[in-house]
């Protein structure tokens, strides 16, 4: 089968059995200005990124109210509103931007249900398909959280929740107060801390979403370009090959505010990486034997 968009060639997720997505998304934090802070140096090249996405057929398209801080999210609505049928967006909430490269934490119940109502009039939307909880507070309880975000799925405002940058016990704990759809955390093959918690999302119909793909260092970026010249491909490309063969739960969100790079980042769902080449990269960063 010929599919006609390069983002579907990796195949499908479904997001909480309503929600079908390709598995290549965007990530639209590089669309902002440097050091994800206020608008970007050049505005008509991300909005025109943005719609190439969705003529390359991305659906989903993952976001936070402080990126900017607000900046993506505006961004986003300017290009893309009114949506295209099938689009999912996904932002998220619990992060503060008082300042260029600070991030400060703020998961109260009452900064989340202001955060919400933020994006909701920033994305022009009713309703937030997927809202993450961006990072757990640690000065504020995550069951108080979690329950603040129940309560606004519960009102209609989000589909569905998910969660970022967590252990298995806050996905644990969340769970049992509202169900999950997707984890964020950073992962890459040669970045491979949170490999536990991609077989436990796999094992409960999560999405894993990875930021930070190309991970490593040294020894880690050699191998990766050899790779890259025996298939053909960019680093990148072979880097994002990597996630989509590891897990079919897996929807890596690359980011950029170029088309070019944008095409580049998509034509990865069909890569298809050799098994030999997949277990050189794995090889790199042997997983943590942890049971975490």
């Amino acid at each position: 089968m010929i599919r006609k968009l390069p983002a579907a060639a990796a195949g499908t997720f479904t997001l909480g059995g309503d929600l079908t997505v390709n598995r290549l998304g965007f990530g639209a934090m590089r669309i902002t200005g440097k050091g994800i802070w206020g608008p970007p140096e050049d505005h008509q090249a991300a909005i025109v990124t943005l719609r190439h996405a969705i003529e390359l057929g991305v659906n989903f398209i993952d976001t936070a109210d402080s990126y900017g801080p607000n900046v993506s999210e505006e961004l986003i609505a300017e290009a893309l509103a009114p949506y295209p049928s099938g689009l999912v967006i996904a932002t998220k909430g619990g992060w503060e931007r008082p300042g260029p490269g600070k991030w400060t934490h703020n998961a109260s119940p009452g900064h989340l249900r202001k955060a919400l109502e933020g994006s909701l009039k920033r994305l022009r939307l009713d309703r937030i398909d997927v809202y993450q909880l961006h990072t757990p507070d640690p000065a504020v309880s995550f069951e108080a959280s979690m329950e603040a975000l129940a309560q606004l799925r519960e009102q209609g405002k989000i589909r569905h929740i998910a969660l970022s940058n967590v252990t298995r016990e806050h996905i644990e704990r969340a769970r049992k107060i509202v169900p999950i759809v997707s984890v964020q955390n950073r992962y890459s093959f040669a970045d491979r801390e949170w490999d536990y918690l991609v077989s436990y999302c796999a094992e409960n119909g999560i999405a894993f979403i990875p930021w930070a793909p190309l991970g490593g260092g040294k020894r880690a970026a050699e191998v990766l370009e050899s790779v890259a010249e025996k298939v053909n491909a960019t680093p990148l490309q072979v880097a994002l090959a990597w996630l989509l063969k590891r897990s079919q739960i897996m929807l890596p969100i690359p980011g950029t505010s170029s088309p070019k790079h944008l095409e580049e980042n998509v034509a990865a769902a069909a890569l298809e990486l050799p098994q030999t080449e997949f277990e050189r990269l794995s090889d790199v960063t042997p997983p943590p034997n942890s049971l975490r």
